[in-house]
């Protein structure tokens, strides 16, 4: 406990520099754009129009409200992707700053999934434009998303500082990610139906895919009104937890090698 407790003690005393790593990595995302920060609402408004009309009618099923369906399974996937693809990079590359200065490695990897999940949090204004257009009227659930939001984003930390170990001593997990992040997102169930699965690996899905697990947890609040099954929630919990620890420790007993490698 002492140790943990030093380390949010100096987590606090870098507030400032988390801030300032977290507005860079939004500048530099939305530098040289048009409409800037707009596109975290935009861009996932056009993959909606472009799916839902590729996908509302190849299924068997129907899927009510199909557009928020697919928007919140989607901006939750992007968050996930964006927040371990570029925390993946986040000690390499800021190899130059860390080879000038101390800094604590840890940072600038919290930075990018921070800046991801600020760019989520833009991203849920394409949600509620649609369930505008849609006339769906949200109810009082909707103010538990943030618990699903908080469960995915602690989840992203611990995989962020596990692939960020990873690639500064294998540069191959890059490819062997992308490989593995594809096949999770289509296991996800974000744009058809989760029952069109053989029931066996509808069981394996509801209860070891951690982004299933938080995609269902959001359309419940948001979509359906109404709490997710039990078992959603505390495997979303123990998920996170999981994910943090291992990333954590990981991050923490090869960070003083870094230096040998970035």
């Amino acid at each position: 406990m002492g140790k943990i407790k030093e380390r949010l003690i100096v987590l606090y005393d870098k507030r400032e520099l988390l801030e300032q790593l977290v507005r860079r990595d939004i500048r530099l995302k939305y530098r040289r754009s048009v409409l800037g920060y707009f596109w975290s609402i935009m861009n996932p408004l056009l993959i909606m129009i472009v799916l839902t009309a590729v996908f509302s009618n190849m299924f068997r099923y129907d899927i009510a409200n199909f557009p928020i369906y697919l928007l919140i399974g989607r901006a939750m996937f992007d968050f996930l992707n964006e927040a371990t693809h570029t925390g993946m990079w986040s000690i390499i590359g800021n190899a130059a700053l860390i080879k000038k200065i101390y800094v604590p490695r840890y940072i600038f990897t919290l930075a990018c999934v921070t800046s991801a999940t600020v760019n989520f949090v833009f991203s849920l204004g394409a949600v509620v434009i649609v369930m505008i257009f849609t006339k769906t009227i949200p109810t009082w659930y909707v103010l538990l998303l943030p618990l699903t939001i908080v469960q995915l984003y602690v989840f992203c930390i611990g995989l962020a500082f596990f692939l960020a170990a990873a690639t500064v001593f294998f540069r191959d997990v890059q490819y062997i990610y992308n490989a593995l992040i594809t096949a999770w997102m289509y296991l996800s169930a974000l744009f058809y139906p989760a029952k069109m699965l053989p029931p066996n690996i509808y069981w394996l899905v509801s209860h070891f895919n951690p982004l299933f697990i938080y995609v269902e947890q959001a359309r419940s609040f948001v979509l359906y009104g109404s709490m997710p099954e039990p078992h959603y929630f505390w495997i979303g919990v123990l998920s996170a937890i999981i994910s943090l620890v291992v990333g954590v420790e990981t991050f923490r007993r090869t960070q003083d090698s870094f230096i040998l490698y970035i």
